[in-house]
């Protein structure tokens, strides 16, 4: 199937723009394809300022993907321009980001710099995936937020089953999924994502293995003891040094 399948599902509701002329080479052809992209000088300096939270370097090489492969970034932000540069000019990067808060002025550079990456912005509840289309689907910080419900930030209540279903459809055979998000408390993950912005690990993966899923390890890269879960990360005391959790899983062959 060709990459522009992906779009299939979501062109009708939703904007792919594309990259604008490339400014630079999309990284593929380096040696080191992950130090290349954190490295890239067109980065804004507001990410490089989150590099040493985050530490892209080691969480792209646990992701372990490849030249070539397509990619749905969902959420998008602050890993779509670094994807890019992993899958080099025979990928793609889809960032899928919601279609009322996406704001052109701040994609142009990434777009005019990386030509693998587009966005499809699209309404939170048109986001839907062509079967088949992906190698991979990567979400940083966004799990949680398939169960934050806000009218104010036109977030509205979704089935997460029905959006896993989708994922797992939208993957090839051996695709793999890469989740991190801010580790929470057990319980209603409506309400702990509502209070905290947070998700309990063992929800993502009970969630997960009811899509079908297979889990496919972890890394503890982001691991912190110091954090105490309770918190909403936008709390003074944990913004930036919240315990983060990392896992992967893959779509049986």
């Amino acid at each position: 199937m060709k990459r522009s399948a992906v779009l299939l599902m979501l062109a009708v509701a939703g904007l792919a723009i594309p990259a604008g002329a490339p400014a630079r080479g999309s990284g593929g052809a380096s040696p080191d394809p992950i130090a290349a992209a954190v490295a890239d000088k067109t980065r804004s300096e507001a990410d490089r300022a989150l590099d040493e939270g985050r530490k892209p370097a080691q969480i792209l090489a646990f992701a372990a993907f490849k030249p070539g492969q397509v990619i749905a970034d969902w959420g998008g932000g602050y890993y779509s321009a670094m994807l890019a540069d992993v899958v080099g000019p025979k990928g793609r990067v889809y960032a899928v980001v919601n279609g009322s808060r996406w704001k052109a002025d701040e994609w142009e550079p990434a777009l005019k710099a990386h030509p693998a990456l587009r966005v499809l912005a699209v309404p939170p509840l048109a986001q839907a995936l062509a079967p088949a289309s992906l190698d991979a689907i990567f979400a940083n910080f966004e799990y949680h937020d398939l169960y934050w419900e806000s009218e104010k930030y036109d977030y509205p209540h979704r089935e997460v089953p029905r959006v896993l279903a989708n994922w797992f459809a939208a993957l090839k055979p051996g695709g793999s999924v890469i989740i991190i998000d801010h580790a929470g408390p057990a319980g209603d993950p409506r309400v702990v994502a509502g209070q905290l912005h947070r998700i309990d690990p063992a929800r993502v993966r009970a969630d997960m293995a009811q899509a079908g899923f297979v889990f496919d390890g972890e890394s503890g890269v982001l691991a912190r003891s110091d954090d105490p879960h309770t918190l909403p990360i936008f709390d003074a005391s944990v913004r930036g040094k919240t315990d983060r959790f990392v896992l992967k899983f893959r779509r049986p062959l």
